[in-house]
């Protein structure tokens, strides 16, 4: 369980606890060491020229894949403004392309995240919240924890009113092998504040995920 998995007032600043213990990672050789060990595993051969400097290639771009342990989602909020005329409608950005991978497979997850808060005197940078987004998903992740992380980072830092979020994803650890079923998509949602306690509320942000 990380910071971001429990309640709203249990989530930690602390950049140690927001990462991963570091102390036992190994070295960029070590990395392509082990892919090279992947590559004949699975039948083939590394020194063959189509795959002289795979191993390298898959540990950098493994790197930036999971860029996400190095950084801290709660430090992109912490930058907002109360300038807002007061406003205190919903503030919604939809249809932001999401790319993680899973866990128990390592293989992709793309699709879509829509997320909405209502602010409380306050609101942040628009951008900031895809960065939230992808600071979560670029890390070893299931749906539904990266659904949660998301919601809770943005609740508890910026305290609104109330925070929503939907994601629609594909996985290809369902797509591509195992049951192979390459048409379906999964939702998560989550949920806080007035977005929990009001239907009416919920069911308008709902209603604009589904909008062209």
């Amino acid at each position: 369980m990380t910071p971001y998995d429990a309640n709203d007032d249990a989530v930690s600043r602390n950049p140690e606890t927001v990462n991963r213990d570091t102390s036992a990672v190994p070295s960029r050789e070590e990395a392509e060491a082990a892919v090279e060990v992947l590559l004949r595993w699975a039948g083939d051969d590394p020194r063959r020229e189509g795959l002289i400097g795979t191993p390298g290639r898959v540990a950098r771009a493994w790197k930036e894949f999971c860029v996400g342990y190095t950084e801290d989602p709660m430090e992109m909020l912490e930058r907002t403004f109360e300038e807002v005329e007061g406003y205190d409608d919903m503030v919604m950005l939809r249809n932001i392309r999401m790319e993680s991978h899973c866990e128990h497979h390592m293989v992709p997850i793309l699709g879509v995240a829509h997320i909405a808060y209502m602010p409380d005197k306050r609101v942040v940078g628009i951008s900031k919240l895809a960065r939230v987004l992808d600071s979560f998903a670029r890390r070893l992740q299931t749906q539904e924890t990266l659904t949660a992380q998301v919601a809770n980072c943005i609740q508890s830092v910026l305290n609104p009113k109330g925070v929503a979020i939907l994601m629609d994803a594909q996985h290809q650890c369902m797509t591509t092998r195992g049951v192979r079923k390459p048409d379906v998509s999964m939702l998560t949602t989550r949920f806080t504040g007035v977005f929990r306690n009001d239907s009416g509320l919920r069911e308008r942000f709902l209603d604009q995920t589904r909008r062209d």
